[in-house]
């Protein structure tokens, strides 16, 4: 049985197996809280975006700005993916 993680958590049990397989805290909670919510299908949203080599830096840029990514305006493309992934 999953523990209970708190009211923050609404899947305890994804949340386990996604920090079991290397997710962060964050990542895993974002995913397992909308893997719980009837609207949304995170499964289904996959693989749709190119991969970060192809964005732009701006996009990437943008991107990292939505994850909160310390250190992002001082950093090039490929530090940008790397903090992306990183991020996961």
């Amino acid at each position: 049985m999953a523990k209970d993680h708190g009211s923050s958590i609404k899947d305890d049990e994804t949340y386990e197996a996604l920090r079991d397989d290397g997710y962060s805290k964050s990542t895993a909670a974002r995913i397992a809280n909308a893997k719980a919510n009837s609207d949304q299908e995170p499964s289904k949203k996959g693989g749709q975006s190119p991969a970060y080599e192809k964005w732009s830096k701006d996009e990437l840029y943008d991107r990292a700005q939505e994850l909160d990514i310390e250190g992002r305006s001082d950093m090039n493309k490929d530090e940008l993916i790397k903090a992306l992934w990183e991020s996961r």
